[in-house]
């Protein structure tokens, strides 16, 4: 099995059960995340559900828009329509379910994995955009406007640099910052010169 699927139920994964409503917004019947996660019983797996819902509500969620009621008609043996209880749960909900399912269950502790590996990508991903974003807005800067990093520590700079200088960071200006930072507890001397040519 692939690690970045749930556990599947024949030809069923987490992903192919999924459905969109109306507006776009991509849900999960509670019926059919129930087979996928394990539980044979409703009774048992309404009671993680109602888990879950606390965890979302105590979180500072609205649980009424991630575990939304519906009703799910189903035929019976004599040709008549039962509804049953179901939820649409969002991504969310379906998260807060596997970390508030039964341990025991291996479809759970799968789940838990699959989630758990889901996060932390997307927590690379927003670290990376951050970093893509941090460069770009450094490039477009120019490249005279650049702050003197000795200036900031060296108060006896005496190459006129100022807050952003429009004169160039020079090689020794980062010669002096680079042994500031590599020996930070021995003093410099206050006559330092940052050359700028």
């Amino acid at each position: 099995m692939n690690s970045k699927q749930l556990p599947t139920l024949g030809d069923t994964s987490f992903e192919s059960i999924k459905q969109t409503n109306a507006h776009g917004a991509e849900y999960w019947s509670a019926r059919d995340l129930q087979l996928l996660l394990g539980y044979s019983q409703w009774r048992r797996f309404e009671q993680a559900i109602a888990r879950a819902a606390s965890s979302c509500q105590q979180s500072g969620n609205r649980s009424d828009y991630h575990f939304a009621g519906a009703g799910k008609m189903v035929d019976l043996g004599s040709g008549s329509q039962r509804e049953l209880v179901d939820y649409h749960l969002s991504r969310f909900a379906c998260y807060l379910i596997a970390q508030n399912g039964d341990p025991r269950k291996p479809e759970i502790a799968l789940a838990q994995k699959y989630f758990a590996v889901q996060a932390r990508r997307q927590e690379l991903n927003d670290q990376a955009t951050a970093d893509i974003e941090r460069l770009e807005s450094a490039s477009r800067r120019p490249r005279n406007s650049r702050r003197c990093p000795a200036r900031r520590r060296m108060p006896g700079c005496r190459a006129g640099c100022s807050a952003f200088s429009t004169m160039p960071v020079t090689r020794a200006c980062m010669a002096v910052w680079a042994a500031m930072r590599s020996s930070a507890a021995r003093p410099f001397p206050r006559k330092t010169i940052c050359s700028t040519a």
